[in-house]
């Protein structure tokens, strides 16, 4: 499975305000709990940047790992500022019963 091209889609789904992936559901990915979206749209803004779609150098600082039982991705996200800032995209992927990442957070660790 290609996660970049995951990543890439949900964060092209956030460009279109969808930052609970009800109206641009991505495949393999958990929709986004309404409070968790709230959260997200929250710490996007005091950014103070806005999103845009993912350049290809954010693919030199994200980051995965094995966390006991999961896998933790930190994706560093592109604004247009700045084709790698320091806003993250926090996601874990399980793979019981069936692969299905979880986007839990987008913040400056």
């Amino acid at each position: 499975m290609e996660w970049r091209a995951i990543f890439e889609q949900i964060v092209e789904a956030f460009l279109r305000n969808d930052l609970g992936l009800s109206n641009y559901p991505v495949s393999h990915v958990e929709s986004i709990h309404p409070k968790t979206a709230e959260g997200l749209a929250n710490n996007i803004n005091a950014y103070g940047a806005p999103l845009a779609s993912l350049n290809t150098a954010t693919w030199e600082r994200s980051v995965y790992r094995w966390m006991d039982g999961y896998w933790l991705f930190l994706v560093d996200l592109t604004t247009v500022d700045e084709e790698v800032s320091d806003l993250t995209l926090h996601a874990q992927l399980r793979d019981a019963p069936e692969a299905r990442l979880e986007v839990q957070s987008v913040h400056v660790p």
